[in-house]
Formats: C-alpha cells, structure tokens, sequence
C-alpha cells in the first residue's frame, strides 16, 4: 500500500486535521490525539463525513459501486468497467482486488480518526457520540463483509506489524457500546450544528441494523421503534417542492435534486448526504461520485435524446438491474415500479428533432430486416433502441441517482445529495426484527403502512382499498428482502444487506437458476457459497504484517 496523507476538508473550519499513515492503514499514526480545543474536534468530526464521502464517491475506478449490487439478486453487470467484474464472475475474486483493498482501507482509515475524538479527554458528549457512530459504521461493515477482523480502539504512536483478528462477537460488543452512547448523547434532529450532521436517529436505523445482524432482534426493533414514534418523521405521500409543475409523483419528489433536504420538505429524510457539505472550500471536494454513471443508463447515445435533468442526466450504463427485478417483484399500481422511479420508456427530447426508424417487436432494427415496419418519429415520440442497446444504452434503471448540472453536460460528476437513511427504512428493519421474533402480523402492519403509500394512487384510481396490502402468512424473511428491494433497490448497499441477513447465497442461487442473464459474459460464475459470502483480506495487510499472522478467509 502506498504512503500517503489523507486530508480532512472543513467546510466553516479553516482548521485541517492532518492524519499521516504508513504502508499499512492499520498503521495509521495519528497526531494531537488530545486536542480539547472545540474548532480542533469539530474540524475532525467533519474530516469523517468528508472521509465517508471519500469512501462511496470514489471515482478512479467508476465500477466500485457496482461491486456492492452486481453479482447479487439487484444488480446485473452493464458497460463494466473492471473493478466490479469478480464480484459477478466471482472465480475472479483474489485478495488484492482493488475494490476490496479501497473499502478495508478506508473503513480503518475512518476508525483511526474516530479514535481520535473518543479518547480525548474532557470531549463533548455529542461530539464523541458522533464519532461512535462512524466507528461502529465501519466496524459493523466490517464484521458483515469479513467476518473476524482486527480491533483497534486507541490511536496509536508507533507503527504496529503484530495484528490479528478479533472474535466477531468482540467486535460487536463494541458496536453496540458505541451505538447505544450515540444513542444517548446525540441531538434529535432538527437540533444538530447542521442539518447534514449525524443525529440520533441515524444511529438508531444503524443500531437496528447491526442488532439485527447480531441476533439481538428486540433491540433492534426497541431502537427503530424509538424513530418511528418520535413524531419527527413522515413518509412522504403528497407531492412537494420544486417540481410540482413537472411530471412525477409523490415518491420521486424525494430523490429530486433540492427536493432531498429536510429544509426543502423532504420529511422522510434521516441522513441525507449533502454534496455541498465539502464543494464550497478549496481542497473540499470529495473526487467525483460515479452513482449516476453507474445506475443511469447511456441513452445520450441515442439519436433523438439530449442530456436533461428530467430523465436523469448523462449515465455510462455501467450497473443495470437483474431480471428479478425488472421483471419479478413489483405488483401492479405500485408506485415504487412507476416510469418516474424505475424508467423503461423514453421520449424523444431533443427540440425540434425528426427522423425514421425501423421497428419490430418493440426494438430498433436495421434497415430492411423482415417483417419490420418504418416509422417516422419526432420530439416527443416514444423513443426506440436495439436489443444490443439494452446492455448499455438503455434499460429498465431506477431514477434515484438522475440529476443534471448544466454546467457539466458530460456529467462528470455527481452534484446532487445522497439518500442515506430514511423512515421507510425503520419499517422495514423493524418488520425484520419481527419476523425474526415470530411475530408475522406486526411485520405485516410495518410493511403496509408503507404498501399504503406505494398504492395509495393506484387505490384511489381503481376503488381497490386492498390493493397492495400483504398478511402476516406472507411474512418471511425472503418476502422483506424482496420488500427491500422495491422499496431500497439504488439506496442499499445489497450486497451488506445480503451478507447481514446471512442470504447472499441463496438469493445467488435463484438468480442463477432462475434469473439469469442472456448473455453469457454478463451472468453470475463460479459462486462457492464456502467462500464468497465473505471477501478475502487484502494481500498487502497480510504481507506487511510481518510480526503475527492475519488469517486469510478461507478459499482465498
């Protein structure tokens, strides 16, 4: 691993918190670990957004996002572009993959810097429950995605070549310390220094995730409990904002660029990463996030279509969703499957633009094929594309990741805020603890009360009043992962949701079986269920460990 420096970025702080490292990121040696001055701490509180930042809007290689949704039941490879390429091929899979190295790097880059604040003495409570929220954040990923890792929580003064891993449950008893102080100690929200800042609602939709891995349901279900019956939340299920008078619908609105933000009426919203946050000082930007590339279909390819923000911006149709999802979950009139939440047609949008294409089944052909038929088309027209198109160009994509900056029409970077966490969320987490505790109808009264928003519509327009509502005989955990994805599918981390809830496997499985891809270089291979639930170490964390042995996963 490279020697670098890693910067913390302030945005009202002038402030910067140094951190320098050694070869290792468990070696990460820090300075002026008991600075007690409150622009000090604030200046490394901020550092940690800036690093999760850093962490998910890696840009050097555009396919990590990909690695968390392809080679799941979610996600199905597009124009790929390397990284992201073993975690669907997974007999590709080796300990010094990029994508694996970045996150494990990142993740104790993270924990270091939380060190930091937790140990100094005399810190503010709500300062140092902000800082347990991100340590327990990466830990908890940790333990999810490798099992058994190394715990470090002090900040170190020499280097250390002697690691080894810890028991996940020692892992997770500080996980749950740390949850249950930020728990305690943090704002509500609305009273955070920022809006963008952890409060103890994000904690708690954490907490109800990590307690659910950790087996420990009624805690879980106690912590998001706490969120839903705070009254500080409502499910968004009115049109709002600054779209009115374009066309979308109520669920949409909430995934709009300045439609994201609490302050701009988004009363879902727990933890909204807020772009700005590090665009506005110098050295404050965080790369160039690649979500919109991923998930956004490249249909500026197609003659007739121009760059807008209406259809979501320029998208390289690196990430496509599986056939499970476009084609398997979603039930009529839900509005989570509305053209405005997972678009399947476009229209012709380029002004003042006609032309002539030839059609059969639905799908562009060339010139002559037989038994096509030449249409004329314009502005405002359906548009059409090849089946070879829906690789890349255009396909079945969610909306929640569109956005255009028209100072930017290449779309080079993503400018619009992150939905992170939300109350729908705390449903369903909370419908998981209790399916896990055996009690099916108050999952079921969980998951309808967000089934009556998804339907609320389609209810109304048919005089259906049960259209969409589920039973508790349908409770189970494989119908809340499918509940997840209708309602989470762009939003979650799949492949963390997965390996939490101990399916990755299975669903694996179904998707290869049942779902699979038509074509050959995009369908999921060599899955070992003995060895890719988890992913292997870093190579170079092994090697530069030269004092103790830090156990390889197995099969690696």
């Amino acid at each position: 691993m490279k020697l670098r420096n890693i910067i913390y970025s302030a945005l009202a702080v002038s402030a910067l918190a140094l951190t320098s490292c050694s070869d290792s990121y468990l070696d990460e040696k820090m300075y002026s670990n008991y600075g007690t001055d409150v622009a000090d701490v604030e200046a490394k509180l901020i550092g940690l957004h800036y690093k999760y930042g850093a962490l998910w809007g890696m840009s050097s290689r555009q396919g990590f996002t990909g690695i968390w949704q392809d080679g799941t039941d979610v996600g199905a490879p597009g124009d790929t572009e390397g990284v992201e390429v073993p975690f669907f091929q997974y007999g590709s899979l080796v300990s010094d993959n990029g994508g694996v190295s970045f996150l494990w790097e990142n993740l104790y880059s993270m924990i270091n810097s939380a060190n930091i604040v937790i140990n100094t003495e005399g810190v503010d409570p709500a300062a140092k429950g902000e800082a347990e929220f991100f340590r327990a954040y990466a830990y908890n990923l940790l333990v999810t995605l490798w099992g058994p890792v190394p715990l470090i929580t002090e900040s170190k003064a020499v280097p250390r070549t002697d690691f080894t891993r810890n028991a996940v449950a020692e892992v997770d008893a500080v996980i749950a310390a740390d949850l249950n102080d930020a728990i305690a100690n943090l704002p509500e929200v609305g009273k955070t220094k920022t809006q963008n800042r952890i409060n103890k609602d994000c904690a708690r939709i954490l907490a109800g995730e990590a307690f659910n891995r950790m087996g420990k349901y009624s805690e879980a279900e106690a912590a998001v409990s706490a969120t839903i019956n705070s009254g500080n939340y409502k499910l968004i299920s009115e049109r709002y904002g600054k779209y009115l008078s374009e066309a979308g619908d109520y669920y949409s609105d909430m995934f709009r660029w300045h439609n994201q933000r609490r302050s701009e009426g988004n009363t879902e919203g727990i933890w909204v990463y807020q772009m700005e946050y590090n665009r506005d000082v110098t050295g404050g930007t965080i790369d160039n996030p690649q979500q919109r590339r991923n998930w956004v279909a490249a249909f500026h390819k197609i003659d007739g279509m121009q760059n807008a923000d209406s259809i979501g911006g320029r998208g390289n149709g690196r990430l496509r969703l599986s056939n499970y999802v476009k084609y398997g979950i979603y039930e009529k009139g839900d509005i989570r499957n509305s053209n405005h939440n997972i678009r399947r047609i476009l229209y012709y949008n380029k002004p003042n633009w006609s032309g002539s294409v030839w059609v059969k089944d639905g799908f562009k052909v060339d010139e002559g094929t037989a038994g096509a038929t030449k249409i004329s088309v314009k502005t405002g027209d359906k548009a059409y594309w090849t089946v070879k198109d829906t690789l890349n160009v255009m396909y079945p994509h969610t909306t929640k990741w569109g956005g255009y900056d028209p100072t930017d029409d290449f779309g080079y970077a993503l400018v619009k805020d992150w939905p992170l966490m939300r109350l729908a969320d705390a449903y369903l987490l909370r419908a998981e603890a209790r399916i896990q505790q055996n009690n099916a109808a108050g999952a079921a009264e969980d998951i309808n009360v967000l089934r009556d928003r998804a339907f609320k519509q389609y209810r109304a327009e048919t005089g259906n009043a049960d259209a969409g509502k589920v039973t508790a005989a349908q409770m189970n955990m494989d119908f809340l992962l499918d509940e997840r994805i209708r309602e989470l599918v762009g939003e979650e981390n799949r492949r963390y949701t997965l390996c939490r809830t101990g399916k990755l496997a299975e669903r694996v499985k179904m998707i290869m079986d049942h779902w699979a891809e038509g074509t050959e270089s995009k369908k999921i291979t060599g899955f070992d269920a003995s060895k890719h639930c988890l992913l292997p170490i870093p190579l170079s964390e092994i090697q530069l460990n030269k004092d103790a042995d830090l156990q390889q996963n197995p099969g690696y």
